[in-house]
């Protein structure tokens, strides 16, 4: 019969068992401990305490940063594009136009300018600085047209326009205030009777004056002065009092000239000019002799005979050489009138008048 013999298993020593073991213990801590370094497994091995030593992060955890970087990226793009959508959003309709047109509002000189005013919850809130170009009409000092841009938040109730210095640091507006109205269906009507503008429509002011020259002696050249009195001798002119930012001035239009009499707020008290008067002494009331320094265009001294007289309402920081637009008294000289015989001046053109329309 025959019979199948056993396999014969090779017998180990037990040294090479041994050195197995620990080529088995070898392989397996190496994979586990892969994310160390040799460093590692060599400790592992040797059993010595590990160094403290700060391992660079495996390719798994760079490409784990480099994902979240990636995510955070996206999300910090598509955050702030969100964002701009919303800033976007924020300003449509956060501005309305503010069309401004005149009517006998006049070119300021080079030391003034105008500037629009809403109020809006009792504050003011500019509208942007303008002059008047040679038509008439509003134009901004950035050269473009009479409609101007109004925050719209909140509720304005009033269009203001004033009277600024051209350099100008303060962001109030001036006390110099011309024209003003309420608003009533985005419509406002500006004038210089509103409150808020000079109060006054000028509809009571009167005037009388004489010709004489007083500083050049008696007898001499007496049509070639004139004064703001009433003989035998009182104040000649009867005006309301002026709002802040605001005095008279006296005028002699000569040959065309306007040539001014001097400055002042009080009828009844000499004005703040005597450049062309003489060497002697002027009554103590506003008016000028026209005796020396004529201006150009101008002689000294001169018969005011056909010469036009004005009283003009005047911006203080205003350094025009001709009136502003609100004359409330002005009158011809007659031809033959004498000297020292009392004139009366008549009532000025209409005052400037404007509206606001916004929308």
């Amino acid at each position: 019969m025959k019979t199948h013999n056993s396999p014969v298993i090779p017998q180990r020593s037990p040294r090479l068992l041994r050195l197995f073991a620990l080529a088995v213990a070898v392989l397996l801590a190496t994979a586990a401990c892969s994310s160390t370094g040799d460093e590692s497994v060599a400790t592992t091995v040797s059993g010595d305490e590990p160094a403290q030593t700060t391992t660079a992060p495996t390719t798994n955890d760079a490409m784990a940063d480099d994902e979240a970087m990636s995510d955070d990226d996206a999300m910090s793009d598509d955050e702030a594009m969100s964002d701009d959508a919303m800033s976007d959003d924020s300003h449509e309709g956060d501005y309305v136009d503010l069309a401004l047109d005149f009517t006998g509002l006049e070119t300021l000189g080079d030391a003034a300018v105008y500037e629009g005013w809403v109020i809006v919850d009792g504050a003011p809130v500019t509208t942007g600085r303008f002059n008047i170009d040679a038509d008439g009409n509003a134009v901004s000092e950035e050269g473009n047209g009479h409609v101007f841009q109004v925050a719209a938040d909140g509720d304005p109730t009033t269009v203001v326009i004033t009277i600024e210095p051209t350099v100008d640091p303060d962001p109030a507006p001036a006390a110099t205030h011309v024209l003003a109205g309420d608003i009533v269906d985005g419509i406002a009507e500006l004038t210089i009777s509103h409150a808020a503008a000079l109060g006054t429509d000028f509809t009571g002011a009167s005037g009388r004056y004489i010709l004489g020259t007083p500083t050049d002696g008696d007898g001499n050249n007496e049509l070639s002065g004139v004064w703001f009195i009433d003989l035998p001798l009182a104040p000649g002119l009867d005006l309301p009092q002026l709002p802040a930012g605001w005095v008279y001035e006296g005028w002699a239009v000569i040959d065309g000239v306007p040539v001014t009499t001097g400055r002042f707020t009080d009828a009844a008290a000499a004005d703040d000019f005597d450049g062309f008067s003489g060497d002697q002494g002027g009554p103590a009331f506003p008016g000028e002799d026209f005796i020396h320094n004529a201006p150009d265009g101008v002689d000294f001294p001169t018969d005011l005979t056909n010469a036009t007289i004005v009283i003009s309402v005047e911006p203080e920081v205003d350094d025009s050489p001709a009136p502003f637009a609100l004359k409330p008294l002005v009158s011809e000289v007659a031809d033959g009138i004498g000297d020292h015989q009392v004139q009366t001046l008549g009532t000025g053109p209409a005052a400037p008048t404007g509206t606001a329309t916004l929308g």
